[in-house]
């Protein structure tokens, strides 16, 4: 049933905006970080680590977040228009699988969204004549920012389930995201979800700044993805359809 939910799911995305904005809007923040690094190349000596640097800066605070709130403002935007609401909710599954079906929807694009970033990356350094390629860091990186995204995620798809508004949530994340930065500098990132991507991704720093505290993002994520995701299915259990 789960993995009918999720097909569903996918062909409601056939033609969509989505694809294409998973692949335009990171290339924002990989230019932007690009040339960031090179115009401060005098004191940016890491090479493929300082490009992390500046390419983290932007993505992860000001694009990555939103990009998800986006992703969750389209899933939903679909069930609130005309009489949909009414054919999700008396569609012949549980309420747990239809719930999931779109949170998978939203991990699996956040998953192709993190891969298209680490390619823009490696294009950037190379364009620009770095040695060699990245480094193997990088990539675990890459793949810790998915998972901790699974927090944004569930937050995100249920302020899209509660607010018909497609822009609020998006705008909720992008303020959640900056917050997070400020938080995660002042050491607190691991109780505000928004920040568990730039520490995941290991956002403006050349060597990783969770060499002793990744199993707590990896347990603080899950315990965020769960309690978001059982709030969306308890409060979708209790909606009706709309007359």
């Amino acid at each position: 049933m789960f993995l009918k939910c999720i097909r569903a799911e996918l062909r409601k995305l056939d033609h969509s905006f989505i694809y294409p904005a998973c692949v335009i809007i990171p290339i924002i923040p990989a230019v932007m970080g690009t040339f960031n690094y090179l115009n401060n190349t005098e004191i940016l000596k890491s090479q493929w680590y300082s490009l992390w640097t500046q390419f983290t800066l932007f993505y992860s605070t000001f694009f990555y977040a939103p990009l998800i709130a986006l992703y969750c403002s389209y899933i939903w935007r679909l069930e609130h228009r005309n009489n949909n609401w009414n054919v999700f909710m008396t569609a012949p599954a549980p309420v747990t699988c239809l719930y999931f079906g779109k949170l998978a929807i939203i991990l699996f694009i956040s998953l192709i969204t993190q891969v298209w970033v680490g390619i823009l990356y490696l294009i950037a350094g190379k364009s620009i004549g770095l040695s060699g390629f990245c480094p193997a860091e990088i990539i675990f990186w890459l793949f810790r920012g998915t998972l901790a995204a699974a927090a944004i995620g569930a937050l995100q798809l249920l302020l899209s389930m509660l607010i018909k508004s497609f822009s609020v949530p998006i705008a909720v994340a992008l303020i959640g995201g900056v917050a997070g930065m400020l938080i995660y500098n002042a050491g607190y990132g691991i109780y505000w979800p928004y920040s568990f991507i730039l520490m995941g991704m290991n956002s403006n720093k050349s060597s990783d700044s969770l060499s002793d505290g990744g199993l707590i993002l990896i347990l603080m994520t899950v315990l965020f993805f769960l309690l978001f995701y059982l709030i969306g299915v308890r409060i979708l259990k209790m909606k009706d359809i709309q007359t």
